[in-house]
C-alpha cells in the first residue's frame, strides 16, 4: 500500500527534510583529512538529536551507527568506525535518516575530500546530474518507470555503471514504504503517481561494472571490482503539476 501525504503532514516531512538538509552541511563542514568515519558518525548523532530529531538508521535491523558513511568504493551502508580515516582524494557518502516529530526524512549525498581524480569527478557530477534528470519526470497520472529509465539512460549514456539491487522507496511515516523505484527500467511501466505520494529518489552510480558485493560486517556494499561508487538522494513529495524537494534547505 501506497501512502496518500497532507499538505499538512508533507510539511511535517519537510521540517524533518530540513534537519537533514542541515546534518548533511554540517557534516560537510568537518570532512577532511585525519578524520574517522566514526568521528563523523558520532557527530551525525549528536546534531541531529541537538535539533530534537532521531538518527532513525541507529538500530534498524540491528543496524550500529547513526548514519551510513561510505568511502570510495563503499556504495552504501557503510559503517563508521574509529580505525577508519579519511584521506586526500577520497569521495565519502553520507545517508542521513531522520525522524522529527514522528515524521522521517531521507537523503543522501556524495562528497569530495580536497582534489579528485578525473574519474570521481566525472561520477560525482553525473550521479548528481542522473537524480534531477530522473525527478524531471514527476508528476500526477505518469507511471514511476518514467523516472527509472531515465536515470538508466542517462547514466549509462556517460560511461557509469547503474546498480540492479539497490534502489528508492516511498518514506515518511517509515524509512522504507512503498513503491519500490529502481535507478533502471522501461519507460511507461509501474506504478502511476499521484498526488500526496512521498518518494525517495536513490540514484546510486558505479564508475565501473554495476555488479556489487556485501562485505563480512554485513552491511558494508561495495562494488566488485573496486571502482568508486556515488549515491544522490532526495526527498520529494509529488504536488499538483510536479514535485517539490522535502530535503533541500
Amino acid at each position: 500500500m501506497i501512502d496518500i501525504y497532507t499538505d499538512d503532514e508533507i510539511k511535517k516531512i519537510k521540517e524533518s527534510g530540513h534537519l537533514n538538509y542541515m546534518t548533511h552541511q554540517y557534516l560537510k563542514s568537518l570532512l577532511k583529512p585525519g578524520v574517522s568515519t566514526k568521528y563523523l558518525d558520532d557527530e551525525a548523532g549528536k546534531f541531529i538529536t541537538s535539533h530534537g530529531g532521531i538518527p532513525t538508521s541507529k538500530g534498524f535491523e540491528g543496524y550500529p551507527n547513526n548514519i551510513c558513511i561510505s568511502v570510495n568504493d563503499e556504495v552504501v551502508h557503510g559503517i563508521g568506525r574509529d580505525d577508519v580515516f579519511i584521506h586526500e582524494g577520497d569521495i565519502v557518502s553520507f545517508d542521513i535518516v531522520v525522524t522529527l516529530n514522528n515524521y522521517v526524512s531521507d537523503s543522501a549525498t556524495t562528497w569530495p575530500v580536497g582534489h579528485i581524480n578525473k574519474e570521481k569527478e566525472h561520477l560525482l557530477y553525473h550521479t548528481e546530474r542522473s537524480l534531477y534528470v530522473g525527478l524531471k519526470e514527476l508528476k500526477p497520472g505518469v507511471p514511476i518507470g518514467n523516472l527509472s529509465a531515465r536515470i538508466q539512460q542517462y547514466a549509462e549514456r556517460h560511461g557509469l555503471g547503474v546498480v540492479r539491487e539497490l534502489g528508492g522507496h516511498g518514506v515518511g511515516h517509515e524509512m522504507h514504504q512503498d513503491p519500490w523505484i529502481p535507478n533502471y527500467g522501461k519507460y511507461g511501466s509501474g506504478v502511476i503517481l499521484k498526488k500526496g505520494m512521498v518518494l525517495a529518489v536513490e540514484p546510486m552510480l558505479t564508475a565501473g561494472r554495476k555488479d556489487i558485493v556485501e562485505l563480512d560486517d554485513g552491511w558494508t556494499i561495495v562494488t566488485e571490482d573496486g571502482s568508486p561508487a556515488a549515491h544522490f538522494e532526495h526527498t520529494v513529495a509529488i504536488t499538483d503539476d510536479g514535485y517539490e524537494i522535502l530535503t533541500g534547505e
